[in-house]
């Protein structure tokens, strides 16, 4: 199931960056689970994103980060 958020935070020498979902949770996201049409370097915090939620061992996480339209 797709959520809409906004970039929180980047750190792009690190590779990973903060989205804050529309239920007001925090979610991480790596670079590597960033879609093609989201320029991962030209990010500054503030964009409108989707992106689905999976799972891992540190609790849940942003996967196939796009563009909202």
């Amino acid at each position: 199931m797709a959520m809409n958020g906004t970039i929180k935070k980047t750190v792009p020498d690190r590779g990973f960056g903060f989205i804050t979902g529309e239920d007001n949770e925090e979610y991480f996201f790596h670079r590597t689970g960033s879609d093609a049409s989201l320029d991962f370097e030209g990010l500054g915090g503030g964009e409108r994103v989707t992106f689905d939620i999976e799972q891992s061992d540190k609790g849940p996480r942003a996967k196939n980060v796009r563009r909202a339209v």
